[in-house]
């Protein structure tokens, strides 16, 4: 059993990969452990920003937060907590497992197309820098 498990969250097909990853996590976790719902967005290129009004930025970040905190209500942890953040997923993630002091790393993995084989999938990259066990599931 784990005390602090990181899932990252993301949004594609209606967050039923996360969903699956949380039910995972809500049979791995202690009593009285936390689960931390890390959800890492695209940041938008600055030839973009300058078109995207700050209303529609911020509506976007809310659906997002709305989507998470329905995920959130399925965890079964004593604390579950929600981190947004804007970045590097693979840094994102190693960071708030990091500040979590999480012992266990959740995140969904995809089939690898050729440009994985390159530069590397995010779950690859999180898988060889992480310093806690990381799951990944399919």
């Amino acid at each position: 059993m784990y005390k602090s498990i990181v899932v990252a969250v993301a949004l594609f097909n209606k967050g039923a990969t996360s969903r699956a990853l949380i039910k995972q996590a809500n049979k791995l976790i202690d009593a009285d452990g936390s689960i931390t719902l890390v959800h890492v967005m695209d940041e938008i290129p600055a030839y973009l920003t300058a078109a995207i009004s700050r209303e529609q930025l911020m509506s976007h970040r809310k659906d997002i937060r709305e989507q998470i905190e329905s995920l959130a209500s399925t965890a079964k942890a004593k604390n579950v907590d929600i981190d947004i953040r804007g970045g590097r997923p693979s840094e994102n993630i190693l960071a708030c497992a990091g500040e979590c002091h999480a012992d266990l790393i959740m995140i969904a993995s995809h089939k690898p197309g050729m440009s994985d084989y390159f530069i590397g999938s995010t779950a690859a990259r999180v898988v060889r820098h992480s310093p806690v066990s990381v799951l990944v599931a399919r």
